[in-house]
C-alpha cells in the first residue's frame, strides 16, 4: 500500500512528514495528449536524415531536450556528434512538422486534477523538457487561471534535461518549499528518474504506450487521471 511508499520516502529523505503543497507536473503526456504527435514528427524527421528512431523510443526518450535526442541518434547512426548546425536544422524541421499536425487535446481527466489541486491552494508548476513554445503558450488559454508563466520550467531554461535532476530541482528551489512538500506528476521513465534524483516523491500516470513496468521507478503508478484524482481526494 502507499503508506509503505511514503514511509520509505521519509526514511530516504530524513523527512518527518509528507504533505504536498506543490505539484510539479510534466507537460507532454500529462497535460496534453501530444506524445503521438511528437512520435510522428520525430520519426519522420529522423527518417529524412537517415537516423534511427521509433515511436516507442520517442516515449522512452520523453523529457530529453531535442538537442540531446538528435545528438544521441547521430552517434548511433554515424558514430559522431551532430554539429550545432545539424541540431538547429533538424529540430526546426521537427518543430515545424509537429506544429503542422494541429493542436493536441488535453489528457482526459487532467482538468479535474488541476482544478482540485488549485482549489487546495497548492502551487502548480510545469516542468517539461519541451521547447515547443506553441504548447507552452497554450497552457493559460487551455487551463485558465491555473498556470503562471514564472512557474514553468522548459527545455530552454536548463542545461541538462531529464533524466538529470536539474529541471525538477530548479522548480523545487523556486517554489521555496521543502522537498517533502512537493510531488512530481510524470508519465515517462526519464521524468521519473529526474524527479527521484531530485529527491522528490513521484507519481506516474500511464497515458501512453508504455507498460507499467516502464514506470515502475515511480513511488506510485496510476492508470488514469481519474484514478489519480480519487487518490488525491482520499489521501
Amino acid at each position: 500500500m502507499f503508506e509503505q511508499e511514503k514511509y520509505q520516502y521519509l526514511q530516504q529523505t530524513a523527512s518527518s512528514s509528507f504533505q504536498p503543497q506543490a505539484a510539479l507536473i510534466d507537460m507532454d503526456g500529462v497535460l496534453f495528449d501530444s506524445m503521438p504527435h511528437h512520435a510522428i514528427a520525430w520519426e519522420e524527421m529522423m527518417k529524412t536524415h537517415e537516423l534511427p528512431f521509433t515511436a516507442y523510443g520517442c516515449y522512452l526518450n520523453e523529457g530529453r531536450t531535442g538537442e540531446t535526442v538528435i545528438r544521441e541518434a547521430m552517434w548511433k547512426a554515424r558514430n559522431r556528434d551532430a554539429t550545432p548546425e545539424e541540431v538547429k536544422s533538424i529540430y526546426a524541421e521537427k518543430s515545424a512538422y509537429f506544429h503542422s499536425l494541429g493542436d493536441a487535446a488535453p489528457i482526459a481527466g487532467v482538468a479535474a486534477v488541476l482544478e482540485y489541486v488549485h482549489s487546495c491552494g497548492d502551487q502548480i508548476w510545469v516542468v517539461t523538457g519541451s521547447g515547443q513554445l506553441t504548447l507552452i503558450d497554450s497552457l493559460q488559454s487551455v487551463f485558465p487561471s491555473i498556470f503562471q508563466r514564472d512557474r514553468i520550467i522548459c527545455g530552454l531554461d536548463v542545461v541538462h534535461g531529464k533524466p538529470d535532476p536539474e529541471p525538477y530541482l530548479k522548480a523545487w528551489e523556486r517554489s521555496g518549499l521543502a522537498k517533502e512538500d512537493c510531488v512530481v506528476i510524470e508519465n515517462a521513465p526519464l521524468g521519473i528518474q529526474s524527479g527521484k534524483a531530485a529527491g522528490l516523491m513521484v507519481y506516474a500516470v500511464n497515458t501512453g504506450i508504455l507498460s507499467r513496468e516502464d514506470l515502475s521507478q515511480a513511488d506510485k503508478v496510476f492508470d488514469s487521471m481519474a484514478e489519480l484524482l480519487d487518490f488525491l481526494k482520499e489521501d
